[in-house]
């Protein structure tokens, strides 16, 4: 919506005008929905206006309506999908219909009496993220919605949610006697440990006050004061000390100072400013404009760039509270924090008063906010969807970040054993740690390489707290996506250098930059691709952009400064796309000096293709690292984002098992039997169990995450590996056409005491 002029007609027109009569009829007290129905439909010319409301069991209820048969309200419903209004409230977005009863998803109620309405305009009423129903706008006439009366149905929208929000007859019911019962939630875990302590909760900001406004200038001049303000504590806090110190510094301050430059870009205030104009208050300006940043982000496939839009809702949130004045309150200490976003600098400032736990309902690990946890040693979970609703402030929680759950008011016999959990982990631990300094040897004295995935400064300091033999997989992209930037050469050559450094010797291998789909290089158009992770992504980019990649090469190299170096491609799926990789990386060799003391070139095996060329691929590769997150994707046809497949295909089942055995097999034969070195890297490497199969398997190099390589190696210190792959072998044999064999296994290493 264009920004417009403060008028000096005495009577405001248009939009203005609608918005007008809605703080008069608000300003009267709570609203009835019956009355905003009949404003809104004598003001935007609509014959029809209806409110439906999400009531309990996905279903949408006519709750108001002017120009419907009025016997309808309360008796008909939708489901959620069912209908133009059930798939509004489904996909969470507007639908602009000129013939809605000849949609194919149109459904219809004879009791509504709708027949004559060609044309509909359906608006989800959204509030927090959440769906409390419907704003439905019709015309007999078959005509599409100007951007104009889209705009003005959204805000009336906004409105109407904060009416149902308020409580009343109208609005929705409330969590009754289920809110003092039990409830375990499952989620992905950001950062590891386990927390008992009363539940403090963020991510809701309740509006308070006037909506709207007859005096907009006044109000966008409050807007750009509390911009200044918030502008002037992010920099004080940025020069505090709470960024953690040593080696987490770097990657900590480049997160806080990308999330300084979103703070500082005027675009998303200029919005803001715009929909002031229109008629409403600041405070409600800047939740519209954050709820439709929401909207439009969170349809990004990449969690890292979804990541960001935590900072424009922290933002958000803290604009508001600058606008409204608030203070920040005392929190009871051991606290668990819940909140449905949550951004790198709110995350400081909750970890400064005290909170023990995050509990985070939309948080990937790539995330600012996940970054920061792990730096900071804060136990955290992620992908908890419904929580925040759940809650209640001050009721106790247990947040096991390990087992990757949260138990809202556990009871007393769950609170005992989490307290024991809570013992047994610090002693476990504590042995653990006495690990770091030895050498990985299973029982029977096979030596193991166990080795960090890693890709940010703040999580160099993990090889010396765990021990590691060197880092196998050095996610180069990270660093440059939490800058928001590709440095220049020599900006990449001093933080490689950097790593190099911090590794002292032991091997880092360098993946070259994992870009592409929603991660774009600058000043390159995103591609139309229903799949991105099977796209223009990775080398595949690098390739077509050789000048990028280049760079990176070099940078490489400089920052060897003679020292060996490792660099690894990902994404190959074909030795001709490898060969061409290897040649840019060989011809800028060819150009720095002092050259590497050693250059060692791998592939990553991600794409099930390249195993069918492992003839030609070993005969130019120097080593290879199964990458088992993307492998296990593309073999099983399953994204590994989707939750209904996270459980379906497992790493311990025959087909993976039968892979492994021919990459370990070829590796092993290739060069005259000198062999080619094989490693995984990937999540499951730093599962216990699973990384005792993968050493049955022939696999003696590992790279993990920090969080689990002293439990691995625990383990596989008790694992005598000859005995165990007679043991596997039998079970391989016996279980042709399983799913998986987790469950016999994990059996074996039960009986014999193995802490899986």
């Amino acid at each position: 919506m264009a920004a417009e002029p403060v008028s000096a007609e005495p009577r405001p027109t248009g939009p203005r005008r609608l918005l007008a009569r809605l703080r008069d009829l608000m300003a009267r007290g709570a609203a009835p929905l019956s009355d905003v129905a009949r404003l809104v439909a004598r003001e935007m010319v609509a014959e029809v206006a209806s409110v439906y409301v999400s009531r309990p069991g996905d279903l949408l209820e006519l709750a108001a309506t002017e120009g419907l048969n009025p016997d309808a309200v309360g008796q008909t419903r939708l489901r959620v999908g069912e209908g133009i209004v059930g798939l509004c409230a489904a996909a969470g977005e507007v639908m602009n219909l000129p013939d809605a009863q000849n949609h194919p998803g149109f459904a219809y109620r004879p009791e509504t009496g709708e027949e004559p309405y060609a044309s509909m305009l359906a608006v989800p009423v959204r509030r927090a993220g959440r769906i409390l129903g419907v704003l439905a706008v019709q015309n007999r006439a078959p005509r599409h919605y100007s951007a104009q009366e889209v705009e003005e149905a959204e805000t009336v929208a906004m409105l109407v949610a904060e009416l149902l929000a308020g409580g009343g007859a109208e609005a929705g019911p409330r969590e009754g006697v289920g809110g003092a019962m039990p409830r375990v939630f499952s989620g992905l875990s950001l950062a590891p440990g386990i927390v008992l302590g009363p539940v403090v909760m963020t991510g809701g900001f309740r509006l308070t006050g006037r909506m709207l406004t007859d005096d907009p200038e006044a109000e966008v001049a409050r807007l750009d004061a509390a911009a200044a303000r918030m502008r002037r504590r992010l920099d004080e806090m940025l020069g505090d000390g709470r960024v953690p110190d040593g080696e987490e510094a770097g990657a900590s301050r480049d997160v806080l100072e990308a999330y300084r430059l979103v703070a500082g870009d005027a675009g998303w205030l200029r919005r803001v400013a715009e929909v002031i104009r229109g008629g409403l208050a600041a405070e409600a300006a800047v939740q519209r404009v954050a709820g439709e940043l929401h909207e439009r982000m969170r349809r990004i496939a990449d969690p890292y760039l979804r990541e960001r839009l935590a900072d424009v809702e922290d933002l958000a949130g803290r604009l508001l509270a600058e606008l409204a004045g608030a203070t920040t309150p005392a929190i009871p200490p051991g606290a668990i924090l819940i909140a449905r976003r949550l951004g790198p600098a709110e995350l400081l400032d909750w970890h400064g008063r005290g909170i023990a736990g995050v509990v985070i309902e939309e948080a990937s690990p790539a995330g600012h906010a996940a970054i920061l946890a792990r730096a900071l040693g804060l136990p955290a979970l992620g992908g908890v969807r419904g929580v925040l609703a759940a809650a209640n402030a001050g009721e106790d929680a247990v947040l096991d970040a390990d087992g990757a759950s949260l138990i809202l008011r556990p009871e007393e016999d769950v609170r005992r054993v989490c307290l024991r959990a809570i013992e047994t982990r610090a002693a476990l631990l504590e042995g653990q740690a006495a690990l770091r300094g030895r050498p990985a040897v299973t029982a029977d004295g096979t030596k193991m390489r166990l080795m960090l995935n890693v890709g940010l400064a703040l999580e160099l300091d993990q090889l010396e707290r765990t021990g590691a033999d060197g880092i196998g997989l050095f996610r180069t992209e990270i660093a440059m996506l939490a800058r928001g930037t590709i440095p220049d050469t020599a900006g990449q050559a001093a933080f490689y250098a950097q790593v190099m450094d911090a590794a002292d010797g032991r091997e880092v291998v360098f993946r070259t930059l994992d870009l592409g789909s929603d991660k774009l290089l600058a000043g390159a158009e995103a591609p139309e691709e229903a799949n991105p992770a099977m796209g223009w992504r990775s080398l595949r980019v690098g390739l077509d952009r050789p000048a990028v990649l280049r760079r990176q090469l070099r940078a490489l190299l400089l920052a060897a400064a003679g020292r060996p170096l490792s660099v690894m491609f990902p994404m190959v799926a074909t030795v001709a796309e490898f060969r061409a990789a290897r040649a840019l990386l060989e011809a800028e060799a060819r150009r720095v000096r002092p050259a590497p003391e050693r250059l060692s070139v791998g592939t990553m095996l991600e794409v099930p293709a390249l195993v069918f060329q492992l003839g030609s691929l070993l005969e130019e590769a120097d080593f290879i690292s199964v990458g088992s997150n993307d492998l296990m994707q593309f073999l099983f046809a399953a994204d590994r984002g989707s939750p209904a497949l996270a459980a379906r295909y497992d790493l311990l089942s025959p087909p993976v098992f039968e892979l492994l055995d021919l990459v370990l097999a070829a590796a092993r034969a290739a060069r005259g039997g000198v062999g080619v070195r094989v490693s995984l890297c990937g999540e499951a490497a730093g599962r216990p169990l699973e990384a005792m199969v993968l050493a049955g398997l022939g696999l003696t190099s590992l790279s993990m995450p920090a969080s689990g390589l002293l439990a691995v190696k625990s383990l596989l210190t008790g694992v005598d590996l000859p005995s165990f792959r007679e043991v596997l072998g039998a079970l391989r044999g016996s279980a042709a056409g399983a799913a998986s064999l987790r469950e016999p296994i994990l059996g074996w290493a039960r009986e014999r005491g193995l802490a899986v």
